[in-house]
């Protein structure tokens, strides 16, 4: 087999490769054997049938293209091999001359990862925003814990802002009662926003047996994102009671024994909180300087096929689940069709290129991934995806993932030894000393990748 390499452009090149005929003979042999089973010939048993046979009542062409289909992946993936070529997708494969006994020549066009020039990165200077708790933001916090440990009791007066009403509700469209438009004995807190819009102006100032209509755009559920007059009834109203601020609410709400103690808690909490804010804000900001220093072409089908890809998880996963259409998206959004494929082409540019230049610095930087490391991945994903560790593995190990999850890690290795070359200051002006965790990292860089990865492992 001889092969010639020839680059169209810095991402995709074409491979012409011409099989001596000797080269396909287990690969008719394979045909013959093939045709053997699926076909009867009076006379001969069932996979005895000889091949001049074969040849004569189903045509030496037949056998032919069945030994060709065979054989293109094999000295497909020979020429890959031999000319060093870091292919994406599958080829478009065109046989150019096939001659009976003689020679077997075809090309194949494939996307390749575009050679990549890692810059000097150390003098990368980014911004982020300063680690600040004051006390406002502990009092808040603290609010938030009283509020959860509220108590409640009926009362026998109008509703309230705050108070806790219990409702029925009837929901029509088109004076039709809708078969998931009716629920009963629902919780509600006025004032915080959780039901439907307008309920809030219906219920204040009903006592209980009291009942209003009003009309409402339904969230979810079969007439999602339709007018609806909406009939609620209050059953119950009652009286949000918030414990004291005081030494018991601390021995009640947490393990200390002093509101000072609990405050002092809650504001080492809010610190950390916001050193992985900033952490996470100085990753972001050091791959967006990374990439603005590198040149990243992009190859086109793999850009559409990512477009398309995101947008076939956003209509048909994220909205889908929310009962939501594109149209109706957009409109929530206050985005055109136009400025959402614009963003969305955005998006997927920067996955990929993301994903090209930290590979790259994988293999500038000699990175490796051991088992902890890998190990410590998986456990996070599985907690964010809301399943054990070993369903998580378990589905990565069923599903072929485990190289997509070696990837993710090697990359937030890599992205991490770029943050730890640069310089990061906050809005104080403060050189910021990060505690480097790759796996915060991964994070981010598998935010930014998305699916990308997926095609470019192809």
């Amino acid at each position: 087999m001889k092969s010639a390499v020839e680059t169209l452009n810095p991402t995709r090149v074409r491979l012409t490769v011409e099989v001596p005929f000797e080269e396909l003979k287990d690969s008719l042999d394979a045909a013959y054997k093939k045709i053997n089973q699926q076909v009867t010939v009076k006379g001969f048993r069932k996979g005895k049938i000889p091949a001049r046979v074969i040849d004569q009542r189903f045509g030496r062409g037949a056998v032919l293209e069945e030994a060709v289909n065979d054989a293109l992946p094999k000295f497909y993936t020979e020429a890959v091999n031999e000319a060093e070529l870091n292919v994406l997708g599958q080829p478009e494969v065109d046989i150019t001359e096939l001659k009976d006994n003689e020679t077997l020549n075809f090309t194949a066009e494939v996307d390749v990862r575009p050679a990549i020039e890692i810059p000097d990165y150390s003098g990368i200077e980014v911004e982020v925003d300063a680690v600040e708790v004051s006390d406002e933001d502990v009092d808040k916090a603290v609010e938030e814990l009283r509020e959860r440990f509220a108590s409640t009791s009926p009362v026998e007066r109008a509703a309230e802002d705050g108070d806790v009403v219990t409702i029925d509700l009837e929901a029509k469209v088109e004076g039709e009662v809708l078969e998931d438009g009716v629920a009963s004995g629902v919780s509600y807190t006025i004032g915080s926003g959780e039901l439907l819009e307008g309920i809030d102006d219906a219920v204040k100032g009903l006592e209980a047996g009291g009942e209003a209509t009003f009309t409402s755009e339904l969230k979810g559920g079969s007439a999602a994102g339709q007018e609806a007059e909406v009939t609620v009834k209050v059953t119950q109203v009652a009286a949000r009671e918030l414990p004291s601020l005081d030494d018991d609410f601390a021995q009640l709400a947490s393990e200390f024994d002093t509101l000072d103690e609990l405050k002092a808690d809650s504001r080492k909490r809010l610190e950390n909180m916001k050193q992985y804010d900033q952490a996470t804000q100085a990753q972001e900001r050091v791959l967006e300087k990374l990439l603005e220093l590198v040149e990243v072409p992009v190859p086109e089908k793999l850009l559409a096929d990512e477009i398309e890809t995101r947008k076939h998880n956003l209509v048909n996963h994220q909205l889908g689940q929310m009962g939501l259409d594109l149209a109706k998206y957009l409109e929530i959004q206050g985005k055109t069709e136009e400025e959402f494929d614009a963003e969305t082409k955005e998006q997927a540019e920067k996955g990929i290129k993301t994903q090209f230049v930290l590979d790259e610095l994988v293999n500038k930087e000699k990175l490796n991934v051991n088992q902890e490391e890998l190990t410590e991945h998986l456990m996070r994903r599985a907690q964010s995806s809301g399943m054990s560790p070993d369903q998580f593995a378990q589905a990565v190990v069923e599903g072929g993932q485990v190289p997509m999850l070696v990837g993710e890690v090697a990359r937030g290795k890599a992205l991490a030894v770029v943050v730890e070359a640069a310089t990061v200051k906050d809005t104080n002006g403060e050189v910021v000393d990060l505690d480097d965790d790759e796996d915060e990292t991964a994070e981010t860089v598998e935010a930014t990748s998305d699916s990308a990865e997926e095609k470019t492992e192809a």
